[in-house]
């Protein structure tokens, strides 16, 4: 018997439209969307008039395994994805080992396959001599191939520009880059020390992951993406100075060079450190509030493409070490959809502007097969929200390993009422329910 689901009375939100009508999945996939439907032999969920989006598709997660789980699991980190309205994710390759061979890649995708309460795909680490492993991928099967051209947690730095040009010419699929000037930083972190000695404080950070070190890296990172015409990503841009490099004239389908912003940068600025201190240090660093406001900007006039967490845990002692030693990351994912809501009102941002830049645009960014929208013929992965609730952040509630996250106590606008992947009711709006693995992502290449 064929697993049916009517989501009746929803205002569904697709492709910049607000819909008031009736859904229909049958095992997994969208067979009909109309005003009033009804089908025998079929599970009934009344959404009371609540917004249906399409899931949230977060293309830059850190979810530790293998190697690192006492920081997060892939059960744990897609658990707190399904509470907040992630329904898949694109994992980096920093694990240990660096997934930067075919085997390690697998090892990475069964764990997905076994763990994983929401849909997933991992990128393809890049080495400074790995090169053929690279090659050899199906990319239909693989989201992309991740180049470390600053160095972040786990030593993936590869800055040497044969290596660079090498694959830039010749990648088979999208590279995306983190992009930061090594030299940069190393010159400024040794000005730190100077001034402070070994106990710098957190405020510190963007002064030496600053915003010359992202312009440099990303400049560059562009000119090699043009000269090879190279399908190019870059990840978190965190400064005003980077905003110029993207085209926002072109459609995104046309684009060759495409940009991420993630949540952090949108909603924190250099004034949170007083408070947080360590607990935001993020590679690139949260810098001015003027950047701040630039890339919400940018972000709703077409610089700027999507929008992403960098989801990074770490656990609270590692954090609360000196900042030398503190690690960088911060656990995001259980909460972007809200933060984008509670960014909404100062930036006159409607819902289908954020479902576009969190469900549409990375589904067509990547290719992915099936997913991003809502549509007739397209995977059942829907989130039911209310956007006039509100929602505090409570540390019981967090699925994260790590147990805790920079918003605890703050009070974000709207709830997230249900999630659905691949049309498995895996969040309540209270729990968390396992409903087997999510889905393998498949790209469009």
């Amino acid at each position: 018997m064929k697993n049916r689901l009517i989501l009746k009375n929803v205002r569904l939100v697709n492709e910049g439209n607000i819909t008031h009508c009736d859904l229909l999945t049958e095992d997994g996939m969208i067979i009909k969307i109309d005003r009033d439907i009804s089908h025998p032999d079929s599970e009934v969920y009344d959404g009371e008039g609540h917004f249906l989006i399409p899931g949230c598709i977060d293309d830059q997660v850190h979810f530790r395994e293998p190697g690192l789980t006492h920081k997060g699991e892939i059960r744990t980190e897609s658990m707190a994805a399904a509470a907040g309205g992630v329904t898949s994710f694109m994992e980096m390759p920093n694990t240990v080992p660096n997934a930067l061979n075919g085997k390690l890649l697998e090892d990475k995708y069964q764990i997905g396959a076994d763990r994983s309460y929401v849909n997933y795909s991992f990128f393809m680490g890049v080495a400074h001599d790995n090169y053929d492993e690279i090659m050899k991928l199906d990319y239909r099967q693989v989201c992309g191939i991740k180049i470390f051209m600053g160095s972040s947690t786990g030593n993936m730095l590869v800055d040497d520009p044969m290596v660079l040009e090498r694959i830039f010419a010749n990648a088979p699929a999208l590279i995306a880059t983190h992009c930061e000037d090594e030299k940069t930083i190393k010159s400024n972190t040794a000005l730190a020390k100077e001034k402070y000695k070994e106990d710098i404080p957190a405020f510190e950070h963007p002064n030496i992951r600053d915003r010359q070190a992202c312009l440099i890296s990303s400049t560059y990172a562009c000119s090699l993406a043009k000269k090879h015409n190279t399908r190019l990503h870059i990840l978190h841009i965190s400064t005003q100075d980077e905003i110029s490099l993207f085209n926002p004239a072109l459609p995104l389908r046309e684009k060759r060079i495409t940009s991420e912003v993630c949540v952090h940068h949108l909603y924190f600025d250099e004034n949170s450190y007083s408070d947080l201190g360590n607990q935001i240090k993020c590679n690139p660093a949260i810098k001015k509030e003027y950047d701040r406001i630039a890339l919400c900007k940018a972000l709703a006039d077409g610089h700027l493409d999507i929008v992403a967490t960098d989801h990074a845990p770490h656990t609270l002692e590692e954090k609360s070490k000196k900042y030398l030693e503190s690690p960088s990351g911060l656990p995001l994912v259980q909460h972007p959809l809200l933060m984008m809501l509670t960014l909404a009102k100062e930036n006159n941002w409607d819902l289908p502007f954020i479902a576009h830049k969190m469900s549409h645009a990375p589904a067509v960014c990547f290719n992915i097969s099936q997913r991003g929208y809502l549509k007739e013929g397209y995977y059942a992965d829907m989130v039911l929200i209310d956007p006039d609730q509100k929602t505090q952040v409570i540390k019981d509630q967090l699925y994260y390993k790590c147990g805790w996250s920079p918003l605890e106590g703050k009070t974000l606008q709207g709830k997230i009422l249900s999630t659905w992947v691949n049309g498995k009711h895996v969040f309540d709006g209270s729990k968390v329910i396992w409903q087997g693995p999510g889905m393998r992502l498949k790209f469009d290449r």
